[in-house]
């Protein structure tokens, strides 16, 4: 098959705002590109749409709404004014991407639109990411794979994580062999285990930066918790850590897929900031080193990305406990920022061929399955 074009979009759980990655694929193999200091890469440039405060308030208040959704089509509340300004926000973004890069609509084969997650529940095949992939490509005049948790979810699987399918192809194209750990940490913080064997096993750890940007934003008006440091002036209080490890979305077998709010800040509401943060940062890194109870192998290196990639305490909690060498994307010439917006326009091209997107090992669906919604400007 032929390289195609493919923009991919994500908005994350931890609303900070909009990631934009080209590459260059054929839904199988990736175009990557050597720099001079030996560092492989997905070949294309990136992008960001940062929200505004007042824009964050409003996908807050719309997620809090989508709390009580039954059927995926109601948006009551602010979901119906949020979903106007998720596809308005996501089109500004490909617009400034591609000024800003001498591109036009025809040079683009596909976008691949996450839209934002308002809610997750995969047990009563409920899935919900806000944002009109239609509307979209009916303004940029460009091709629009979106909703792709959807046809997973509908066949039984957990509708993520999306990603490892993306993570083995890139691996795969940088030479690396097993046993390899990718984890991202957004909002949520998931996994790719792939063994020696390159089998890949897939879910969600438990929770990423999501508790600590909500203990932050609450007891300092910050966003988050910068490098760590909060953290690293605090001291981890054990006996809640324990308690906070027995979520019985901790303890789950794979597959799991899991929502952000199921892991609330507000369990560490007596704690000083800094010990606060210390806990929610521990209990982000214990978590990922207790799923390695499911894993067939250890593995002895770690690629982290997504915005916990920036948290050097959190990187030196994973590392000690993970016992292996663990690794910013943006060391190995990958991009810890924009990971997954790359990986959802590789699962558009995929998508566009009929590929699979998840598997029984990665989502817990009965067999491979595609998905997407394709939508014609």
């Amino acid at each position: 098959m032929a390289m195609k074009r493919a923009i991919g979009l994500m908005s994350g759980t931890s609303l900070d705002g909009i990631d934009v990655a080209l590459i260059e694929s054929d839904g199988e193999r990736i175009r990557l590109v050597k720099s001079a200091n030996g560092l492989v890469a997905p070949l294309g440039p990136t992008g960001y749409r940062g929200y505004a405060e007042a824009e964050k308030v409003l996908l807050r208040e719309a997620t809090r709404d989508a709390e009580g959704l039954r059927a995926r089509a109601d948006r009551p509340g602010r979901l119906a004014e949020a979903d106007d300004f998720v596809t308005r926000a996501h089109a500004e973004a490909i617009e400034a991407f591609l000024a800003a890069n001498d591109l036009s609509p025809a040079d683009i084969d596909v976008i691949g639109f996450h839209g934002q997650t308002v809610i997750h529940r995969p047990k009563l095949g409920l899935t919900v990411q806000i944002g009109d992939g239609a509307a979209l490509a009916k303004r940029l005049g460009i091709r629009v794979v979106s909703d792709m948790r959807a046809n997973d979810v509908a066949q039984g699987g957990q509708g993520a994580p999306l990603v490892p399918v993306f993570h083995k192809a890139l691996a795969e194209a940088a030479g690396f062999t097993g046993p390899l750990g990718i984890l991202n940490i957004g909002g949520l913080a998931n996994a790719t285990l792939i063994d020696s064997g390159g089998n890949m096993l897939a879910f969600d750890t438990g929770p990423g930066n999501g508790p600590i940007n909500d203990w932050m934003k609450e007891r300092t008006g910050q966003d988050f918790d910068e490098g760590g440091a909060t953290a690293a002036r605090g001291t981890v209080d054990e006996g809640l850590l324990e308690n906070l490890l027995g979520h019985p979305l901790i303890l789950r077998a794979p597959p799991k897929s899991l929502d952000r709010n199921w892991f609330s800040h507000r369990l560490a509401g007596y704690l000083t900031v800094e010990d606060g943060a210390a806990t929610l940062t521990a209990f982000t890194a214990h978590a990922v080193a207790r799923s390695l109870a499911f894993a067939s192998e250890r593995p002895t290196r770690w690629i982290v990305g997504g915005g916990g990639a920036r948290n050097r305490t959190l990187m030196a909690m994973l590392e000690r406990l993970l016992a292996a060498e663990v690794l910013n994307a943006d060391a190995i010439g990958w991009s810890s920022d924009f990971l997954e917006a790359q990986a959802f326009a590789y699962l558009a091209l995929r998508a566009l061929e009929g590929l699979p997107l998840t598997y029984p090992t990665t989502t817990g669906v009965a067999a491979p399955v595609t998905g997407g919604l394709i939508s014609e400007p």
